[in-house]
């Protein structure tokens, strides 16, 4: 049975917005700029499509976005991973703006991605600034391996002085962080809630108030999945294979590695699930995937049900 109502795909780069619908095979170009974005919204407000979709692009989709949902039009921002596997299922094999456009379009009428609505400018502020944090953090840890491999007093010199830097500039964001989240006590109420944890600390919990805004909105699979915590089966006839995590938002995931290993010394709940899994014969890189996971969907219980930490999470 075919779908009714208007599907829109766009297609966002840095100079232009291609724009195709589903099912009468309309085409569309506008600028990326403030002027082309209002004329975009002004378009979709007369089609009054049913869904739009479009690719995240690392924050390019981001101002277009805001304003599609300002007007009240419904917006899916999809992994771009899953419509190139979508085109290429369909047989599609070339890429211009144009065809990218019209697979999103073709995606959008058949498999329908949920619409969820975009975190508030206070969240968007705070996760540009973990971004920053987590770039600074990544040239961090370069600095100081260059620095046990240099040889020339010079450059360790110089190489101390940028690693100092650095690491000023990563406590100012973290201050710049704690003061917008202070500000804002809708996001302070949230990140008390979380920290109820035994484990969770500042960093873990202003990233999932700013990068996982469906926190307390999915089921405990359902967050599994969008974060890459859920094991993915690998069997094919008789073949058994490792069931192995996957996908999902890779910036959260990594966020649960510092505070996992501080809930398994100081969260007894955790503790008792790491120790039951090593006793089992469990490799600690699993148990540890399997803590991080029973954190998340414990955090995901707690936001949907606006409740503070509780030992009765263990079951």
């Amino acid at each position: 049975m075919e779908t009714k109502g208007i599907f829109i795909g766009i297609d966002i780069s840095q100079q232009s917005l291609d724009m195709a619908s589903y099912p009468e095979g309309q085409i569309w170009k506008y600028k990326n700029d403030k002027h082309g974005i209002s004329k975009v919204v002004e378009k979709m407000q007369g089609l009054q499509p049913k869904l739009i979709v479009m690719e995240a692009t690392g924050g390019l989709e981001v101002p277009l976005r805001q304003a599609l949902e300002e007007r009240g039009l419904p917006v899916a921002v999809v992994n771009p991973r899953r419509i190139r596997d979508f085109g290429r299922a369909m047989g599609q094999l070339a890429k211009t703006d144009k065809l990218d456009a019209k697979v999103m379009a073709y995606f959008a009428a058949k498999i329908e991605p949920e619409a969820r609505p975009a975190a508030d400018k206070d969240s968007q502020y705070v996760r540009s600034l973990l971004e920053r944090r987590e770039q600074l953090q990544e040239m961090l840890t370069a600095e100081r391996n260059r620095l046990g491999q240099c040889l020339s007093p010079t450059i360790q010199h110089q190489i101390q002085d940028h690693i100092e830097w650095i690491e000023r500039e990563i406590a100012d964001l973290d201050n710049l962080v704690k003061e917008k989240i202070a500000a804002n006590p809708q996001l302070q109420e949230k990140l008390e809630l979380l920290q109820s944890m035994k484990g969770v600390g500042q960093i873990l919990s202003a990233r999932l108030v700013a990068q996982l805004p469906e926190l307390g909105h999915l089921n405990q699979r359902e967050i599994a999945s969008l974060v890459g915590l859920a094991p993915v089966n690998r069997d094919s006839g008789k073949y058994r294979g490792k069931r192995t995590i996957w996908g999902g938002r890779a910036c959260v995931r990594k966020a649960f590695y510092m505070p996992v290993l501080a809930a398994i010394r100081c969260n007894g709940v955790i503790r008792a699930l790491y120790l039951r899994l090593i006793a089992q014969g469990k490799l600690k890189k699993v148990a540890l995937v399997a803590c991080m996971h029973k954190m998340l969907t414990v955090l995901n219980a707690m936001m949907k049900h606006n409740t503070r930490w509780q030992e009765s999470y263990s079951s």
